[in-house]
């Protein structure tokens, strides 16, 4: 959520699967009948990560973005575009900024253009969704569809930092009681002992072979050269260095609670 104007001016940016759902979810809700756009589909979002990424496009901006702090943002003149929103966040835990611009006339070939000529010189690279889902894995950073969903709640996922009970919000009523009578199950990270690349949908057993939880989100860590996973188990196996055994095709994998971020 942007606060592009405070009181008056908004900017909500949302999972790109899942536009058409939140907006149904926010029109229901929008009970002060707010004035509302859906401009997702002439909006252009760049995210360049990374230690040096502000100190590569600072030339290109008009606006200081290299003492853009944490989770704020900034809005001018970049690539000679007007009205461009630079902030300082992004999904890999490396730093860095995202962009937003609205698409039109080129002006998305001029961006990504004048990115890559100030910034190949200085070692910047293009990258996919898939290197993005391994830092952000890295990280124990949560992605919606994965780790957090419609049936999860932010308190099982480890976001209780950002679930704050002095406001009223939905399901507030719900998320009190779980705090008070405490859950069930939580979101973990763990790190393979044995070989074996854990995956989205794998049972998570104890060493019995009962079924104690589900992963999440699995990979093969480039950065750590060990699998990794994160994934809901009930809450008596949650404990760091907790033993558990991820089902790898028809064998099980012996598996360790680890702190998060991973390293």
């Amino acid at each position: 959520m942007y606060c592009i104007e405070e009181n008056k001016v908004y900017m909500l940016v949302v999972n790109a699967s899942n536009i058409e759902k939140d907006w149904h979810w926010i029109s229901k809700h929008n009970t002060k009948h707010a004035e509302m756009h859906n401009i997702s589909d002439k909006t252009c979002l760049l995210a360049i990560q990374g230690p040096n990424a502000t100190k590569i496009l600072q030339p290109l901006a008009d606006m200081d973005i290299l003492n853009l702090k944490y989770y704020t943002f900034s809005k001018g003149k970049f690539a000679g575009i007007d009205n461009v929103v630079i902030s300082a966040t992004g999904y890999t835990g490396a730093g860095g900024v995202e962009i937003y611009f609205e698409d039109k006339d080129g002006t998305a070939d001029k961006i990504w253009d004048s990115i890559f000529e100030v910034g190949i010189p200085k070692g910047l690279k293009p990258i996919g969704l898939g290197a993005r889902d391994t830092l952000r894995l890295e990280m124990g950073y949560c992605l919606y569809g994965n780790d957090i969903d419609d049936t999860t709640s932010p308190l099982e996922a480890g976001l209780g930092w950002i679930t704050k009970f002095t406001k009223d919000f939905t399901a507030k009523d719900i998320f009190e009681k779980q705090k008070m009578e405490g859950i069930e199950r939580k979101l973990v990270g763990f790190e393979m002992m044995e070989k074996g690349i854990p995956r989205h949908g794998y049972e998570i057993k104890d060493f019995s072979g009962a079924v104690i939880g589900t992963v999440t989100s699995g990979t093969q860590s480039p950065s750590l050269n060990k699998a990794i996973g994160m994934g809901y188990v009930t809450t008596a196996f949650a404990a760091f260095d907790s033993d558990i055994f991820i089902k790898v095709r028809d064998k099980l994998l012996e598996a360790k609670v680890v702190k998060i971020p991973f390293g």
